[in-house]
């Protein structure tokens, strides 16, 4: 038998030619905590190491050693930064808090549209106003807005509105302040923080008769006059358990859920066997919230 006989035997001396030497290892830490590398991983160092004219070890050496003085940790995973809890607004009568905003309205001239300003009381859902123009503008929101709290004695009203230009424009700001109106606005990239103005456009746009585009000015106004009376005198809306928006604002409603009430009970006392629960709940809907701080516990805004 030739060559040289190897003790294998566990806890045998081991040969350690390979071993990294203490300069060595000591040359390892001096790179990696160098301002050149210490922002690197030594699979960036050692090629640039190469590139330098040098070589000291290999990556997975170098990690042995920076494991071993305590020079690697694991990095925290990368989470979303949570976004800041909303404030939570709250209407339990009318004129408290409006919302409002802008939608497209679709022309017959390619790339041209029509803008529908439109205003809305958040706990009656009612339209309190609306404009029809050919430009976004603060000025012009701004002077709708200044005859609407003069229409609806509205001065106290907290007014919401996403983060459009118009919404944040020199003028319209101006005239919340000049009115003592407190402005109310979405969060950055939340989506959902205005949920009764996308709603009632959503309505507006999804309703039957809708027009795909319009031709004039005049038609669209005209159209969505006819709209706004549908909606606000004759829409029996889901929110406010089925009575029209002007009912609810004009407090019409208690009377109407009174009495659907009372013959909802009198079907039930004639006939019990017929119900196989209680009968429907014709309670007025109470506070209504605009960012509502748990979004899970938050009812879905149906117009």
């Amino acid at each position: 038998m030739t060559g040289t006989l190897t003790d294998r035997r566990k806890g045998a001396e081991k040969r350690v030619e390979r071993k990294l030497s203490a300069k060595e290892r000591e040359q390892v830490v001096q790179e990696c905590c160098s301002a050149r590398y210490r922002n690197l991983t030594p699979y960036e160092i050692i090629p640039d190491l190469a590139r330098r004219g040098r070589y000291i070890a290999s990556e997975s050496s170098f990690y042995r050693i920076l494991r071993a003085e305590g020079l690697v940790r694991r990095r925290p995973i990368r989470t979303v930064a949570k976004r800041p809890q909303p404030i939570e607004l709250k209407a339990a009568a009318i004129n408290q808090l409006w919302s409002w905003d802008i939608t497209y309205l679709r022309t017959k001239i390619r790339g041209k549209y029509f803008y529908l300003y439109l205003f809305m009381d958040i706990y009656s859902r009612a339209i309190m106003g609306w404009e029809v123009n050919d430009r976004e503008d603060g000025t012009l929101s701004a002077g709708l807005f200044k005859s609407l709290v003069k229409k609806w004695n509205a001065t106290g009203v907290t007014l919401h509105s996403d983060n459009g230009g118009p919404m944040r424009s020199a003028t319209m700001l101006a005239t919340l302040q000049m009115l003592g109106v407190v402005p109310s606005f979405s969060r950055p990239s939340v989506s959902n923080d205005n949920p009764f103005s996308e709603s009632l456009f959503k309505t507006l746009k999804y309703t039957a008769g809708y027009p795909r585009a319009f031709e004039t000015i005049e038609e669209a106004r005209s159209w969505v006059e006819s709209f706004v009376d549908w909606y606000n005198n004759v829409h029996l809306h889901s929110g406010i358990n089925y009575v029209t928006p002007m009912e609810r604002h004009t407090g019409q409603d208690v009377a109407i859920l009174e009495k659907r009430r009372l013959i909802y009970q009198k079907a039930y006392i004639l006939h019990p066997e017929r119900w196989t629960s209680k009968t429907r709940d014709w309670t007025r809907p109470g506070d209504v919230f605009l960012k509502k701080a748990n979004h899970q516990n938050a009812k879905k805004i149906v117009a």
